[in-house]
């Protein structure tokens, strides 16, 4: 092999057949990491690049040497830090370009000399007269209320395109079909959104532009590709999203224990296979959907644990997972993740029951042989800036999971009436409709009463079997049924009931965001012996071919019997989910939900344990856990100091991983955290390059 020629991981991770999304673009993109020729594609981050390629360490932590990765892929953390033509830069905010250098960071590396320094001058200045910050879901509905009204808006998103997690979500959504798209997949919601902006001439958008502080006299510094800038609004909407909460334990910090936004961003933005056997810790929707969007991608879900007695998602999420095959432990945590045998990253995860004090209960562990851990144990909003803002008496908004932590339909509805909220404060006429707070409190609500599932047979030649039976918000199957058969009295929180004389057409099946709808056809067997059942599948079909048998399950995965698979139904109308026919025995055609897709998940004894029971809890400055309770122990009770004398918080995030961890550590040594004095939040709020404010390029943002 010549020098030049770009080598990859033995097998490709790339994933050329998902079922929902659609092939990307080849890897075409020359650079080198560490000497290594490799291929990027174009407009791909550094971090999924590496990862195509099969690196997961970017390099070893100065202080203690510990092996570095990627924990957030959202540039929240400093986790994935590498250098760039000689430049520390996080490899997952930074793109791709052909030559580009990229060594890991290991220790404390030299950093080139640069001797030409241009003279610090004065920022260039806008005035617009709305400013958002965050081009997802909330900003951009935001955005277009506030555009169809003729108000000039700026939007800035530091990604390279709008969207925000709209563009992982490759599930179909819930909520209210006619205010918020349900049963329309989350990518396609996101390109609904950027078409309608761009369609806005009042609406202009900076990409790959970070806002990094609000500042007394009204501006926001934004740092843009062409350098730094002050925008002035007369009015500002923060709809920054959320960042993800993390758990100390030993093992945390090992490459390949990965927040749920990294590992959807992996698979889902960037279609690359990260793994092949994950185990999945946090029960609520972004974790089960997680978990599902893994078994789409090829990957094996080996369980997922959640420590409260039920999850805390969507109980049909969790009927899918179960239905498939994928173990769901409750009352259940993860105690530690081990390396692999010779090696930096996980190799296996060890999981304990609890009891009421969230303690692992001694006998209870279990261990199991995986490759990665996915943590989904809840979300942060990011409202330092918005925060920042009305300390400095700013009149400033908030949407989106930046104000409340819901579903992304209900960010969807809350830009949507903040926008107009806005407008109305500038001064124009503009209705919001009475009925709109109500649907956002819904849309916004948990899951309510779940009702025992109790099939009902109908003399009919076909009918749907309904397993919805958890209040939530969803209406996508009463809106598909062409003869009105499916009702909802009183709310969409309603369960769906069914009357009337089915057509078997289908449609109920095609579109419910739960996959939690099949059909039976009573008359396919004259004899009675045999019955069919219609049922959603969103996998690739060469895992089913016709005629090959399967092992069905009811609704909570328990064994049933046998099935076979007779005929598929695909069409462009199903918006990429096949309906199975399956053939039955008569006697199970009311309690066959689906069919498994994994064999069992088996523990694994004798696998080497680290040792190291003391966990890091502050990433970027590898603090563990007894430092700071030595410190807490102490009689410190200011953050700042704890900062000083500990370091944590002082690393490149800021403090937005580990604030979290550090409070539960107040909490459990006893103390209260209102007694303890909050760290100082000061702008830069993200790491910027002192190049931004040096930078004389003319910019067609000034």
């Amino acid at each position: 092999m010549s020098a030049k020629e770009p080598i990859f991981a033995p097998e490709s991770l790339r994933i050329v057949d998902h079922p929902i999304l659609r092939p990307a673009a080849p890897a075409t993109v020359p650079f080198t990491f560490n000497g290594q020729p490799l291929l990027a594609r174009p407009g791909e981050a550094i971090s999924s690049a590496l990862y195509a390629a099969g690196i997961s360490i970017f390099g070893h932590h100065h202080r203690d040497g510990g092996a570095q990765g990627i924990f957030c892929v959202n540039g929240q953390c400093s986790q994935c830090t590498v250098l760039v033509d000689g430049r520390p830069l996080k490899s997952c905010m930074t793109l791709v370009r052909e030559g580009m250098v990229v060594q890991s960071c290991e220790g404390r590396p030299s950093l080139p000399h640069d001797d030409h320094v241009e003279a610090l001058g004065r920022p260039g200045e806008i005035d617009v007269p709305v400013l958002i910050l965050g081009g997802g879901p909330a900003g951009l509905c935001a955005a277009i209320e506030l555009g169809r009204l003729g108000v000039e808006v700026l939007i800035i998103d530091d990604k390279p395109s709008l969207g925000g997690k709209l563009t992982l979500q490759t599930h179909q959504f819930f909520g209210s079909v006619e205010d918020c798209w349900a049963g329309t997949r989350g990518v396609d919601i996101g390109h609904i959104l950027e078409k309608q902006v761009q369609e806005l001439p009042t609406v202009r958008v900076w990409l790959d532009s970070t806002a990094v502080g609000v500042f007394c006299d009204g501006k926001v510094g934004v740092v843009t590709p062409q350098g730094y800038r002050l925008v002035h609004a007369n009015s500002l909407l923060v709809a920054l999203g959320a960042r993800e909460k993390t758990l100390s334990f030993p093992g945390c910090d090992l490459p390949g224990v990965v927040g749920a936004g990294a590992f959807q961003t992996l698979v889902n933005r960037d279609l690359i296979r990260t793994c092949s056997k994950l185990f999945v810790l946090g029960g609520g929707n972004v974790g089960l959907i997680g978990a599902y969007h893994a078994l789409q991608a090829g990957i094996d879900v080996v369980g997922l644990v959640e420590a409260l007695p039920e999850v805390g998602g969507y109980k049909v999420h969790a009927d899918k997972l179960r239905r498939l095959g994928v173990p769901i432990w409750t009352r259940t945590t993860v105690v530690r993740a081990d390396p692999a045998p010779g090696k930096e990253t996980v190799g296996s995860v060890t999981i304990a029951s609890i009891d009421d004090r969230f303690q692992p209960i001694a006998g209870t562990t279990r261990t199991f042989e995986v490759d990665t851990l996915l943590i989904a144990v809840g979300l942060s909003p990011v409202d330092e800036l918005l925060e920042k803002a009305r300390q400095l008496g700013i009149k400033a908004y908030a949407a989106g999971d930046t104000a409340e932590i819901a579903e992304a339909s209900a960010a969807i509805f809350s830009g949507r009436i903040t926008g107009r909220q806005m407008a109305r404060d500038l001064g124009i006429p503009v209705e919001i409709p009475s009925y709109w707070p109500e649907l956002a409190a819904i849309l916004r609500s948990r899951p309510g009463k779940t009702t025992p599932f109790e099939p009902r047979e109908l003399d009919q030649p076909v009918h749907p079997i309904l397993r919805c039976v958890q209040e939530i918000p969803c209406n996508p199957c009463q809106q598909a049924c062409p003869d009105k058969l499916i009702t909802m009295p009183g709310s969409i929180m309603a369960l769906p009931t069914f009357s009337g004389k089915c057509l078997g057409c289908g449609e109920c099946v095609t579109v419910c965001p739960g996959l939690a709808i099949n059909l039976v056809f009573n008359d396919y067997d004259p004899t009675g012996q045999k019955a069919l059942l219609m049922l959603p599948y969103e996998f690739s079909l060469d895992r089913l071919p016709l005629g090959s048998q399967v092992d069905t399950v009811d609704i909570d995965g328990n064994p049933v019997g046998k099935g076979t698979v007779m005929a598929v139904r695909s069409r462009e109308t199903q918006d990429r989910r096949h309906l199975l026919l399956v053939e039955v025995p008569a006697q199970d055609k009311l309690k066959v939900a689906g069919f498994t897709i994994r064999k069992p998940s088996v523990p694994i004894d004798g696998l080497p344990m680290s040792g190291d029971d003391d966990p890091i809890v502050c990433r970027c400055e590898r603090v563990r856990k007894s430092a700071i309770v030595a410190e807490i122990r102490a009689g410190v009770r200011d953050i700042n100091q704890l900062k000083a004398l500990a370091r944590v918080s002082m690393g490149g995030c800021g403090g937005k991983t580990c604030t979290d961890l550090v409070r539960r550590i107040f909490l459990e040594e006893g103390v209260e955290w209102s007694t303890v004095t909050s760290g100082t939040v000061r702008p830069l709020v993200a790491e910027t390059p002192l190049g931004a404010f040096v930078r004389g390029e003319e910019s067609p943002h000034d």
